[in-house]
């Protein structure tokens, strides 16, 4: 079935590959990336903000009001949102000039999932680690280009993609201190379908919400893997959804016009920019990271 509500546009500024949307539980506001300006944006209060980085930036955890954990080509750092100060964390493939960094998100452990990808998609280029107070491990190697990971809202479940394979990956977790327990098994095959998973989000019933790169659409599937709602975009590479908003109704995507032939840059062409829209379902706020 589709989700019948009305997308409106959040953000008109145009990204080339705008992904790791973020919303901030304790300054009400979002945060996404464009990786390949290697820019962070922010609208707070209505006034558009935006930061640039001498490398590309992609996914992000709060840590606190003014801190925000960022993933880059060469790891973790600690931004702050008052002065734009950066201070490098931990280093994550910091010596191989390929890869740069993809998805990622917190799990609910506080710790961060963060993943790299060949800066031209080269084939199992890739990895998925995770950092936690202090520590990084690799998890999975081998990846082309890592996506959709999130968590279930106990913290049973860890879920992302290599995105060629179209199948995202269920990875049981020790839920007292996030790290896995088991291999990862399929739990959602989308082989036989046009576009492939991109960015993904859990809501509190612990239904999947999956933006998928060639469809223009969000879509949600409940634990056992049916589908509880699509939503449609007007932009064809939807990239990334958050929860946000007050109540936490409200989905956020970024989208992509990277590929795309150049009457999509034009102002008036929907492709890259930010939408939103009022759904039937609650989303939760992410957890932030504990960093020691």
């Amino acid at each position: 079935m589709t989700v019948e509500s009305k997308y409106l546009v959040y953000d008109e500024r145009k990204c080339e590959l705008g992904e790791g949307a973020l919303w901030h539980p304790e300054l009400n506001c979002l945060f996404w990336f464009d990786i390949l300006s290697k820019t962070l944006n922010t609208n707070i209060d209505g006034e558009a903000k935006q930061w640039n980085f001498a490398e590309c930036v992609s996914a992000a955890a709060w840590i606190d009001k003014n801190s925000l954990l960022i993933s880059c080509e060469t790891g973790l750092c600690e931004f702050s949102i008052s002065t734009g100060d950066i201070v490098p964390i931990i280093q994550i493939e910091a010596e191989n000039s390929i890869t740069r960094s993809n998805d990622g998100r917190a799990d609910r452990q506080h710790g961060f999932w963060v993943s790299t990808m060949g800066k031209n998609a080269e084939n199992e280029a890739g990895a998925i680690y995770r950092f936690c107070r202090g520590e990084v491990r690799k998890l999975h190697d081998n990846v082309t280009i890592p996506n959709s990971i999130c968590f279930s809202p106990n913290g049973e479940y860890a879920y992302f993609t290599d995105t060629p394979t179209k199948k995202i990956m269920r990875q049981a977790l020790d839920q007292a201190t996030g790290w896995p327990i088991s291999d990862p098994d399929v739990y959602l095959d989308f082989t036989n379908q046009n576009g492939g998973p991109d960015g993904a989000v859990t809501d509190k019933n612990g239904n999947i919400w999956v933006a998928f790169w060639g469809r223009g659409c969000v879509e949600g599937f409940d634990p056992s893997g049916n589908s509880v709602g699509r939503l449609n975009f007007p932009a064809t590479q939807t990239t990334c959804p958050a929860f946000g908003g007050q109540d936490f109704k409200t989905l956020f995507v970024t989208s992509a016009m990277e590929g795309l032939s150049e009457e999509h840059r034009d102002a008036s062409s929907p492709q890259g920019k930010t939408f939103y829209r009022s759904i039937d379902f609650r989303g939760l706020p992410e957890p932030n990271v504990v960093l020691k």
